[in-house]
C-alpha cells in the first residue's frame, strides 16, 4: 500500500468536476398549485396494465346507466297505459305487465351496479397497491443525499395518506363521476327529444351551477394540497420522536414533544377546516340551484299537463329525467372536488417518482473483474481480496457545499491488506467508506475497486463485493436468523449459524426464548448494543465479500466480548481486503498500514511502530489512549 497526496490529475477524474448541487436538488420541490385535475394524468401508466378490466368496468357502468335511463320510459308507460285504462280488468293486467317491466329494469340495474362496484373497487385497490409499491421501490433507491433533506415521516405520509386519497378516487369517485356523466348526457338527450322547451330552460340554470362550481373547485384543490402537506409535517415529527423515545424521556421532554406535535396537528386541522368550509359552500350552492331547477321544470310540466299539451305520463317522465340530469350535475360537482383533492395527492406522489438520484448505474457499465477464489467458508479465507484505489479525491457533501470533507486524498490498498483509518472526529474516515460504496460521487479524483472506477461499475455488482459493519448496527423487525441472512438471502440455516458462531453471537441467540427464530423487536430493542453489533458482524461475515469495511465494529462491546469478536474478525479478514475505522487504536495495532487523517487530508501513514516513532498526530492519539494519567488528589 502507498499513500501520498499529489495534485489532482485531470485525466483521472472519476465524476463530474463541478460540485454537486445543493441539498435542494435532492428534495422534491413543491410545485405551484395547479388549477385542474391534470396531475391525475400521471396515473395513466398504472392504469394501462389493466385495460381489459377497465373496459369491463366501463361496460357495466354503461349498462347500469342505461338501466337507470330506461326507468322513466317504463314509468311513463305505467302511468299512461296502466293507470289510465278504463276497464278495471285491463288496468290490472296492464299494471302487472308494467310493474314486471319495472322490476326487470330494477333487477338489471342492481346486477350491473354490483358488477360495476366490484370491478371499480378491485381496480382502485390494485392500482393503489401498484402506486404505493412503485413509490416505495423508487424511494429506497435514492442516494443518501435525498434523505439529508427529506424527512422520513413526509415520505411515509405520501405512501399512506396520499395513496389512500388516490384509492378513494379510483375506487369510488371516478366511477361515480363517469356514471353520472353518462346518465346526465342520456337524460339531456331524452329531454331534448321529448321536451326541448323545458330542456332549454334547465340548461340555462345549469350554466349558473357549473361556472361557480369550477371557481370553488380551484380553491378546494389549493387547500387540499396544503392540507396534505400539513399532515405530512405532523407525520414527520411523529416518526422522528418515536424513533428517539429513550432520549426524549431521559431529557423529560415528553410534554414539549407532545406540544410540538399538537401544534403541527392543529395546523393540519385548520387547513382541513378551510378546505371543508369551501367544499360545504360548494355543496350548498349546487344543491340549492339544482333543486330550484327541478322545481322550475316541474312547474312548467304541470302547466303543460293542465293545458293538455302533454300527458301525465309524459310529465312524470320529464320530471324524472330532470331529476337525473340535475342530480348528475350535483354529483359531478361533488366528484370534481374529490378529483381536485386527489390531484393534489397525485402531484405529491409523482414528485417522488420523478425525483432522480444522482447516483445510478451507467448506461453501459464496466464489468467488475473476477476476484481469485480460495476456499469458501464464512470464517475463512474466502477470497484473496480487492484492490482499492483513491487518487487525488476531493469531496464536499451536498448539504455542506463549502466544506471539503476530503481534500486531495490518495490511498492505495493492495489485495488482502488490512488498512486502518484513524484520526479525530470529522477527519473524513467515514467519508472514504461512503465513496467506496458510492453513496456519493467525488467532485474530483478517482475512486476505484479492482481497477474499475466506482462510477463506471453497475451499482449492484459494486456493492455486492463489499461487506459493511457500520458503527450504528441496524437490526430489522424480524427473527435473528433472518437478520443475519440479510447478508446473503440464499444462505442455508447452517451457514447462518456458522456466521453467528464466528461472530460470537451463537451463545446469546440460543439463549433467546425461541433461539434463532426469536423476534428481535423494532430496531433490535430486545438486544443490547453489543449483541446488535455482533448480529451486524455475523451478517457481514455471511456475505463473504472480498472487501470488508469495518466502521468502529467493536465500539459497543465490553472488553471480554471485544476480544472474542476481534478474534472472529481477524479470522474473517484473512484472505480479503479490509478497511477499518477505529478510535480505539488498540484494535488496529496489527494492521498492515495505518492511515492518519485530519481535516479531510492524509497527514501520515505507516505501521503502528513507524507512526509512534515520528511523534506526529498518531503518537499523540496513542499517548492519550495507552498512557494512564492519574490526577493528584487534593487533601486541602
Amino acid at each position: 500500500m502507498t499513500v501520498s497526496a499529489p495534485a489532482p490529475d485531470p485525466t483521472s477524474v472519476g465524476t463530474a468536476a463541478a460540485p454537486a448541487p445543493a441539498s435542494s436538488a435532492a428534495r422534491p420541490q413543491p410545485a405551484p398549485p395547479a388549477r385542474s385535475v391534470r396531475p391525475l394524468r400521471e396515473l395513466l401508466p398504472f392504469l394501462r396494465p389493466y385495460r381489459g378490466r377497465i373496459a369491463l368496468a366501463g361496460l357495466f357502468l354503461l349498462l347500469a346507466a342505461i338501466s337507470t335511463l330506461v326507468l322513466p320510459l317504463a314509468l311513463k308507460s305505467l302511468i299512461d297505459q296502466g293507470l289510465v285504462a278504463a276497464d278495471p280488468g285491463e288496468r290490472v293486467l296492464a299494471l302487472r305487465e308494467h310493474f314486471f317491466a319495472l322490476f326487470t329494469v330494477g333487477a338489471a340495474l342492481g346486477v350491473f351496479s354490483a358488477a360495476r362496484f366490484y370491478m371499480v373497487t378491485w381496480l382502485g385497490e390494485r392500482i393503489t397497491a401498484d402506486l404505493r409499491n412503485a413509490v416505495y421501490a423508487h424511494v429506497v433507491r435514492q442516494s443518501p443525499e435525498f434523505f439529508e433533506t427529506t424527512q422520513t415521516g413526509e415520505v411515509l405520509s405520501r405512501l399512506t395518506t396520499d395513496t389512500t386519497l388516490v384509492q378513494a378516487v379510483i375506487g369510488s369517485s371516478l366511477s361515480m363521476g363517469l356514471r353520472n356523466t353518462v346518465m346526465g348526457i342520456g337524460a339531456m338527450g331524452m329531454l331534448i327529444v321529448t321536451n326541448p322547451v323545458v330542456m332549454s330552460q334547465v340548461m340555462g340554470i345549469l350554466v349558473l351551477v357549473v361556472l361557480p362550481a369550477l371557481w370553488f373547485g380551484r380553491k378546494v384543490r389549493k387547500l387540499s394540497r396544503a392540507s396534505q402537506d400539513r399532515v405530512a409535517d405532523s407525520s414527520a415529527i411523529a416518526a422522528e420522536v418515536l424513533n428517539a423515545v429513550p432520549v426524549v424521556q431521559s431529557y423529560t421532554q415528553e410534554a414539549r414533544e407532545a406540544a410540538r406535535f399538537d401544534t403541527a396537528t392543529e395546523r393540519a386541522f385548520a387547513t382541513a377546516v378551510r378546505r371543508t368550509r369551501m367544499r360545504a359552500g360548494l355543496v350548498a350552492f349546487v344543491i340549492s340551484t339544482t333543486f330550484g331547477a327541478l322545481l322550475w321544470g316541474l312547474y312548467q310540466g304541470t302547466q303543460a299537463v293542465i293545458d293538455g299539451q302533454i300527458t301525465a305520463g309524459h310529465l312524470g317522465q320529464t320530471v324524472v329525467y330532470v331529476i337525473l340530469l340535475v342530480g348528475s350535475v350535483a354529483v359531478l360537482a361533488e366528484v370534481y372536488g374529490d378529483l381536485l383533492r386527489a390531484a393534489g395527492a397525485s402531484e405529491r406522489l409523482i414528485e417522488l417518482l420523478q425525483t432522480r438520484s444522482p447516483i445510478a448505474s451507467p448506461a453501459q457499465p464496466t464489468a467488475m473483474p473476477a476476484v481469485p477464489m480460495h476456499e469458501r467458508g464464512v470464517q475463512g479465507v474466502g477470497r484473496v481480496g480487492s484492490r482499492v484505489s483513491l487518487q487525488g479525491v476531493a469531496f464536499r457533501y451536498p448539504s455542506r457545499p463549502l466544506t471539503l470533507a476530503l481534500d486531495d486524498v490518495t490511498i492505495e490498498v493492495e489485495p488482502g491488506q488490512t488498512v486502518a483509518l484513524v484520526g479525530p472526529s470529522g477527519a473524513g474516515k467515514s467519508t472514504v467508506f461512503q465513496l467506496l460504496l458510492r453513496f456519493y460521487d467525488a467532485q474530483s479524483g478517482r475512486v476505484a475497486i479492482d481497477g474499475v472506477g466506482v462510477h463506471e461499475a453497475e451499482l449492484q455488482a459494486l456493492r455486492a463485493r463489499i461487506g459493511l459493519v457500520p458503527q450504528d448496527s441496524v437490526v430489522f423487525s424480524t427473527s435473528a436468523l433472518e437478520n443475519i441472512r440479510y447478508g446473503r438471502p440464499d444462505a442455508s440455516d447452517e451457514e447462518v449459524i456458522a456466521a453467528a458462531t464466528a461472530a460470537h453471537a451463537d451463545g446469546f441467540i440460543r439463549a433467546l426464548p425461541e433461539g434463532y427464530a426469536s423476534f428481535l423487536g423494532e430496531r433490535g430493542v430486545r438486544l443490547s448494543g453489543g449483541q446488535r453489533q455482533r448480529i451486524s458482524i455475523a451478517r457481514a461475515i455471511l456475505k463473504n465479500a472480498p472487501l470488508l469495511l469495518l466502521d468502529e465494529a467493536t465500539s459497543a462491546l465490553d472488553t471480554e466480548s471485544e476480544r472474542a469478536v476481534q478474534a472472529a474478525l481477524d479470522a474473517a479478514m484473512r484472505g480479503r481486503t479490509t478497511l477499518v475505522i477505529a478510535h480505539r487504536l488498540a484494535t488496529v495495532i496489527n494492521a498492515d498500514r495505518i492511515v492518519v487523517l485530519k481535516a479531510g487530508r492524509v497527514v501520515d501513514a505507516g505501521t503502528h511502530a513507524e507512526l509512534l516513532a515520528r511523534s506526529g498526530l498518531y503518537s499523540r492519539l496513542a499517548a492519550a489512549q495507552f498512557t494512564d494519567v492519574v490526577p493528584s488528589r487534593s487533601t486541602a
